[in-house]
């Protein structure tokens, strides 16, 4: 939530610089009618009037002729039409502050030429400064839009790396639940419940930025009894969590890939002595992941090629949903391959 400042700092911006400006002239207002016997209730008249006018001139430019020049760029036509009213603005402000000092000790200065010449200068200065300002505007406003764009084109990204998770996970478990209607196993209608439990959960909560991470859990813990029911419980599989993790938000299906290539590239039903090892261990909202399997010997299947695009997919959600705050290592020996990802939740 952007905060009181950051919703109206241009606005903020023109309030304090007027608020510096009348301090300033109440301050030299009360500093000659001490030292040099100035009648006090007239300098402020007189500071009164010079703010009017000022503010004036300032944001007549700020709100017409700024705009106009904006609109059309052409200078000569600007200056015109801002030198005219800009004039008989700081002509009526002197003529009216010399009425008000008639018989003030001063009063000879303000009837003179420097004084116009001073005056002038003043309000050009202000005018100019003020004018920065909507310059600023301009500039925050173009940041802002920048901004948006990006977080819109990211938000794409996320939603479609989102969607390609949905074709990869349907072709691995398409595959297991094609090799067991083949073998005619009686697993088959509780593969097809676990499978409709998770289409549920990934079509209606991880299309959200973050999901619960017991909701993730739950839907890895799904996953893994697939993968059980596929190997007849024949292959040793834990699964440690450890810690809180209750209240954890957690960007939706950042964990499945590293889980479905342990199976993929690990496990098979020709494989002896394969293992799947996974642990979720939180420390406050610190989370380790850790995915350690066995490795399969090598076949046409497991080729790098085709596992690359999961891994590309996870590497650059990570990136975009997490960025500076997870740290990824791979390990891979001859025999064993295991994945940790140390990452901050919210």
């Amino acid at each position: 939530m952007q905060t009181y400042f950051q919703r109206n700092r241009i606005f903020v911006l023109h309030l304090l610089f007027w608020c510096v400006y009348l301090s300033f002239n109440i301050y030299s207002a009360s500093f000659y009618s001490q030292v040099r016997g100035y009648d006090w209730s007239r300098g402020l008249l007189f500071t009164g009037i010079q703010f009017v006018f000022t503010f004036a001139i300032a944001y007549l430019n700020y709100f017409v002729f700024l705009p106009r020049f904006l609109s059309h760029k052409k200078i000569w036509r600007y200056l015109l039409e801002f030198i005219i009213p800009f004039a008989l603005l700081v002509m009526l402000r002197v003529y009216v502050q010399r009425i008000l000092m008639e018989g003030s000790p001063r009063a000879e200065f303000f009837s003179s030429h420097m004084y116009i010449i001073q005056v002038a200068a003043i309000a050009l200065f202000i005018t100019i400064f003020v004018s920065m300002l909507r310059f600023a505007a301009d500039w925050f406003e173009l940041e802002a839009r920048k901004k948006e764009v990006e977080n819109e084109k990211l938000y794409a990204e996320l939603t479609f790396l989102r969607a390609q998770i949905n074709p990869h996970f349907l072709f691995n478990t398409l595959n297991n639940l094609y090799y067991l209607a083949y073998s005619k196993s009686d697993n088959t209608t509780e593969v097809i419940s676990k499978l409709s439990q998770m289409m549920r959960y990934m079509i209606y909560e991880s299309n959200h930025e973050k999901v619960l991470l017991s909701k993730e859990i739950e839907y890895m813990q799904n996953y893994i009894s697939l993968e059980q029911l596929r190997l007849n419980n024949q292959v040793p599989i834990k699964f440690n969590i450890e810690g809180e993790t209750e209240n954890i938000m957690v960007a939706p299906l950042i964990f499945i890939t590293f889980l479905e290539n342990a199976f993929k590239h690990g496990v098979n039903n020709k494989s002896t002595g394969a293992w799947v090892n996974i642990s979720i261990a939180m420390k406050g909202k610190h989370c380790r992941y850790t995915v350690e399997n066995s490795k399969a010997p090598a076949s046409a299947d497991s080729k790098e090629g085709k596992s690359g695009i999961g891994l590309q997919n996870v590497a650059r959600r990570l990136e975009l949903s997490y960025p500076g705050q997870y740290q990824l290592k791979t390990d891979d020996e001859p025999d064993r391959y295991s994945v940790q990802l140390d990452i901050t939740l919210s």
